[in-house]
């Protein structure tokens, strides 16, 4: 009897022991608020609108032990809208992330699925809308990714452990058809800190972006596009860097998208112009500065500045470069561990060209937000709350 008992409490330690190696984690956000646009295809537009400073989203994520410092992981993430309750990006029930993989203490984590490219991973956080402003400071479009406007599925991903401040990755997403070059992408970045001083860069490439269903971008059809681009190729690079001083972080950054044969369609939405016709190529290049300064643990401000220059190309000769000049500001007040409220703005204007002024493709076709402006300036003001959990 004694010895019975002994083998069933040693039993019990084992099992103890092997759920105390293993975790999952509910974890979510969601984020609602007003939005006041100034001109919205012509008129004033009032709205609520969800996720514009960190997308709404429940998730799961789970880690197994496998010994030798070596994990098993995964994560789940969908996103949607408190508005009405739908799901998210493209009306995929997982649509923000989905993977499992393998993760080592001393070389780093090798994932398989949806997942985020370099861009978003190592350059987006020195950004003002991929770290602390969300998707009203990005920049024209979205036009570099940086506010992950699109993952990349198909992915097998690789990012390194630490090596004394420095991480470096990169992710491969496959077509997922016979045409192998078709819809396939590519990126690589890196990131080293020290200190205060926070550096990196990164570089993505996309073959025939929004071509098709299986593709790294896909193109859902009715339910909606992934990126916010369809051309022959989309190329994006870029390089930044965040320096901290006591309260204060200042920030720099720089990106390049070179888009090949847009979508004619596409650019008929950048100018009111149809005279211009078929392009040949999009051009954006993206020059930020950002600041921060955290007057207390709980009470943060933010703004910046992009200055955003884009070259039009025709297949029969015309051209445009217009030039973005973009200002946003925001103000947040954290009134429990999980719990914030915020206020924040932006205003745009485009000189240099007669294109349509805008916070980006997304804003465009998001009737929670805005329509593109009438004019060539637009301006935002929104006041949220976010709750953490």
């Amino acid at each position: 009897m004694k010895r019975s008992l002994f083998v069933i409490g040693m039993m019990s330690c084992v099992a103890s022991a092997a759920h105390a190696q293993s975790s999952v984690t509910l974890y979510g956000v969601i984020d609602e608020g007003l939005n006041y646009t100034s001109n919205a295809g012509g008129g004033k537009l009032y709205s609520l609108s969800s996720g514009d400073v960190e997308g709404s989203r429940w998730g799961l994520k789970g880690t197994e032990d496998l010994g030798g410092g070596l994990s098993a992981i995964f994560q789940l993430e969908n996103g949607f809208n408190v508005n009405n309750g739908r799901l998210g990006p493209e009306n995929q029930i997982f649509g923000r992330q989905a993977y499992v993989g393998l993760s080592s203490a001393t070389y780093g984590t090798l994932t398989f699925g949806r997942q985020y490219d370099s861009l978003v991973d190592y350059l987006a956080p020195l950004t003002s809308n991929g770290n602390w402003g969300g998707a009203m400071f990005s920049h024209p479009y979205d036009n570099d990714n940086t506010d992950n406007t699109f993952r990349l599925d198909n992915a097998v991903k690789f990012a390194s452990a630490s090596y004394g401040g420095f991480t470096f990755g990169g992710t491969y997403a496959f077509s997922n058809s016979t045409a192998f070059a078709s819809n396939r992408a590519l990126s690589v970045g890196a990131q080293y800190t020290v200190g205060g001083l926070t550096a990196a860069a990164a570089y993505l490439n996309v073959d025939s972006p929004n071509n098709g269903a299986a593709g790294a971008v896909a193109n859902l059809g009715s339910a909606g596009a992934d990126g916010s681009f369809t051309a022959d190729r989309q190329r994006v690079f870029g390089a930044g860097v965040n320096y901290t001083l006591g309260s204060a972080t200042l920030g720099f950054v720089y990106t390049h998208t070179d888009l090949s044969r847009p979508d004619a369609t596409l650019y008929a939405s950048l100018t009111p112009s149809p005279t211009l016709g078929a392009a040949s190529s999009l051009k954006f290049n993206n020059f930020e500065l950002n600041a921060k300064y955290q007057f207390t643990p709980a009470f943060y401000v933010g703004g910046m500045y992009t200055f955003t220059s884009a070259t039009y190309a025709g297949t029969s000769g015309e051209s445009a470069k217009p030039k973005y000049h973009q200002f946003g500001l925001m103000a947040d007040y954290n009134l429990s561990k999980r719990t914030d409220i915020y206020i924040q703005s932006v205003y745009i204007k485009v000189a240099n060209d007669s294109a349509v002024a805008g916070t980006g493709l997304e804003f465009a076709s998001n009737p929670d937000i805005a329509n593109p402006s009438s004019n060539n300036r637009q301006f935002v003001a929104r006041v949220g709350i976010r709750h953490q959990f």
